[in-house]
Order: structure tokens, then sequence, then C-alpha cells
């Protein structure tokens, strides 16, 4: 049994003949480009690509397997270089009467996922693009996904747009089968101190990933998973916290950086009270957006700090992009000298991070690694800051 270093949350932006998949991601994010730099930059183990339903993707997926450049596990996934995708897509469900709501679904192997693809394309607008609404119940999709080996994972779900807790439900009972969901994304305005306080999520497996939109943000949040080797079935039986198989630490931003923290005037940004009319008292402006830590309060069963026995440790991280003065360039220094981001963050001592980048910034990466970096809140959609020290 070994630990690996996974990510599971990893949009695509554009495909090699330019049609974009997620509006929102960078171009650059194309499947190959992942791949690379979670591999040879980030030092991952285990990725989710969320996209992987897109026909052009599955073609370039096709394409590196017969270069001899990926290669299908018989556990499920594929190799490439020293890294395993996990196949995944990202999807929306609006029950009646409720909000719409994110869902990440994986499965082991190409083969299911373009009969994911053909299944989705009779109950989407554009199959091409990521994070379509479909015309199926959330009960629907489970149990297509239990035919086909597949699981499902609602995504960031205290976040105020399109979180199961956020905007859906105030219960998992209410519009799905909490049996077959094993895990919840906390999302980044959330840590397991604060979801813990959801009773019912207290046989759930908590997972961190990063939800990236362009290469820097790949691993800005992970988690260290204790498995065999980095393969579909492995995972599965990791949220299942099967025969050994567990997450054994989650690596988190600190939520007050999440971009959904705190309840704030979408137009001033002035933190607001939990009481009044729904009116700024600031500005006056009416739309306001309710933080992840409020709607937490709301829905709260038990008090903080108490956990689970299987519980592993929230470690609250900054990746090196958000460390104070470690620009591209030191970056790349770090880079060449080390390897992966893997390596600098849990690896290498300090002393020999100060022979490339000087004791002030290597003392920074030092306190990002363990979270002690002074930060200022976000919420309604702007992230939060790391203060110089």
């Amino acid at each position: 049994m070994n630990n690996y270093f996974c990510d599971l949350h990893i949009h695509i932006g554009g495909t090699p003949s330019g049609k974009p998949v997620k509006i929102t991601a960078s171009r650059q994010m194309t499947l190959t480009r992942i791949l690379a730099e979670s591999s040879d930059r980030k030092g991952m183990d285990l990725i989710g690509i969320i996209d992987s339903h897109v026909p052009e993707v599955q073609s370039e997926l096709i394409g590196l397997i017969e270069q001899g450049a990926a290669k299908p596990l018989e556990q499920g996934g594929i190799r490439y270089k020293g890294t395993t995708l996990l196949l995944g897509c990202e999807v929306e469900i609006k029950e009646p009467g409720r909000g719409e709501a994110h869902f990440l679904c994986y499965l082991p192997g190409l083969t299911e996922m373009q009969q994911f693809t053909r299944w989705l394309a009779d109950r989407c607008k554009n199959v091409t693009l990521s994070s379509q609404r479909i015309r199926a119940s959330l009960r629907e999709l489970q149990a297509w996904l239990l035919e086909h080996r597949g699981v499902m994972v609602p995504a960031h779900v205290f976040t105020p747009h399109k979180g199961l807790y956020g905007n859906c439900t105030d219960t998992l009972a209410e519009v799905a089968d909490p049996s077959l969901i094993y895990a919840v994304e906390l999302g980044l305005s959330a840590n397991t101190e604060m979801a813990d306080r959801l009773g019912e999520l207290n046989d759930k497996t908590f997972l961190t990933n990063s939800d990236a939109h362009s290469l820097p943000k790949i691993g800005r949040e992970y988690q260290a998973v204790a498995m065999t080797e980095p393969c579909f079935d492995e995972w599965v039986k990791a949220l299942r916290r099967e025969a050994g198989r567990r997450i054994v630490t989650n690596y988190g931003l600190h939520p007050r950086l999440g971009k959904y923290h705190r309840t704030v005037c979408q137009s001033c940004q002035s933190p607001l009270p939990a009481e009044g009319d729904g009116r700024c008292p600031h500005c006056g402006f009416k739309a306001v957006v309710r933080g992840v830590d409020e709607r937490i309060n709301q829905l709260a069963t038990l008090p903080a700090g108490v956990h689970p026995l299987h519980r592993p440790p929230y470690v609250e991280q900054f990746p090196l992009e958000f460390v104070p003065g470690l620009g591209p360039k030191l970056r790349g220094k770090l880079y060449d000298a080390f390897g992966t981001e893997m390596n600098i963050l849990h690896r290498v001592d300090e002393s020999s991070l100060a022979a490339v980048v000087g004791e002030k910034i290597a003392k920074m990466i030092a306190l990002a690694r363990t979270g002690a970096l002074e930060v200022t809140a976000g919420g309604a959609g702007v992230y939060g800051k790391v203060k110089q020290v």
C-alpha cells in the first residue's frame, strides 16, 4: 500500500481543433497538455478530467493510446507517464422546484464513457460542452452509473452557485439515494472542520479537488490516497474505505481564500450580517451572495470539532502559485532543481529550497506548506488573498 497524490476535478478548455469545451477555462487546457502538466510539473499520481465525455476529447485520447503514449489499465483508468487518468464528466441537474447543482461522474474506461456520451446526447443540448444540464433526475443518473460501474460525487457541495447544499437541498435523501454516494467534494470555500457539522455527511469520504480551469491551478487542492496502485478500482475502494484503502490526508486551501466563503455584497464586497432584509446596508445593493460559512451554520446538526474516527487530517496548504514573491521565474528554478510541485511541497527541506530561491522565499514556502500564511476572506465570486509577510 502506497500513498498517491490525486486531483480529481480538472476541466478541459478546448480541443486540438480549437473548439471550446469549458467556456470559462483556458484554451491551453487540452487533454494532452493537462496530462503533461500533471505528470511533469505537478507530480500528480492520479487525475480526473471531468470533460472526458466530449467526442473530440475521446478522439484525442484514442490517438495517444494508438501512439503508445497512453495505456488503458485493467483495473480502470489510463496511464500516461507517471500519471493515471480517470475519465469523468460534470453534469448539471435541476430537480423540480429546486435550484440546479453539479455532479461529477466517473467511469472505469473509455468504452463506458463513450456509452455515457450517447446517453447524455439524448438528454442535453450540446454534448460537446462541459457541465451541461441534463434532462434526468439525480436518481436516474445514479441508476445508470450503478449499472455501468460508475460513481457519482456531488461537486463543491456548499457553494451558492451549483452546489448540492448551496443551491438544491438541505438533505441528501430529498433528491438522491444516499447509499450510492460514497464521497462529496468540499469545494474551495469549505474544509473538514466545517463540513463535519452536518451529521449526515459523517459516513461520507471528503474530497478536496482543484476544479482547475487553467494549468497552474492543477493541484491547488488534492489528497493523498492509500492504494496498492493508482487506478479506478483502487480509487473507488478508497472512497468506500475498503481493505485499508482510504484518504490519508486532504490538502486544501484555507477556506477564507475561497470565492464564496463569506456572505458579501456583490457590488461593494462589504461583508453582511446574517440577519437583515437582503439589501446591503453599505451601498443598498440587493444582489447579495450567501456564503458557504453561513450556509453550513444554517444546516449544522453538530458542534464544531466533532469528527468520525475515519476522518483524515485536513492540511490547509497554499500552492506555489499563491506564495507571495514566488513568481513564474522563481517557480521555474524550483522545478528545474526539484522536478515537481509535489516534491517541492512535500519532499524538499527548507535549506535546499533556500539554496535555490533564497531564505525569505524558502521560509514563505515552509509557511505555505502548513497554511500558516495570513489571508483575507473572499466572497461573492471574488477569491480571498494571501497577505504579504
